[in-house]
């Protein structure tokens, strides 16, 4: 009897525990296929981002996009513009389109 009830709670352990989903946001952009692996927005300044991507299968370390002013902050601070058709391109007009629907949102109440 001390068998099934052992028994019975190693498999509600095994089911209780669930692994962390990861799953990212993948888009062709232009020719390239761009995956948002992970990202946060600032807190401070709301048109930042600071994202890990993948383009075309190969990650990239994080880089902070800035959608105001359309450039990125590599780990070393090199500040670069948007590639056409690149990653900062689709961040900012992914997330543009939830914020504009928020704001309108917003406006009303």
């Amino acid at each position: 009897m001390g068998k099934c009830w052992v028994l019975v709670l190693l498999v509600m352990l095994f089911y209780s525990v669930t692994p962390q989903a990861s799953a990212s946001v993948c888009r062709n952009h232009g020719s390239h296929r761009i995956c948002i692996v992970r990202i946060n927005r600032s807190a401070k300044n709301y048109w930042e981002y600071r994202a890990v991507v993948s383009v075309d299968g190969e990650k990239k370390p994080l880089e902070i996009y800035n959608c105001r002013t359309m450039v990125k902050v590599t780990r070393d601070g090199t500040i670069l513009p948007f590639e056409p058709n690149g990653a900062g391109e689709l961040i900012c007009s992914f997330f543009r389109k939830s914020d504009s629907v928020s704001w309108r949102l917003g406006a009303r109440n």
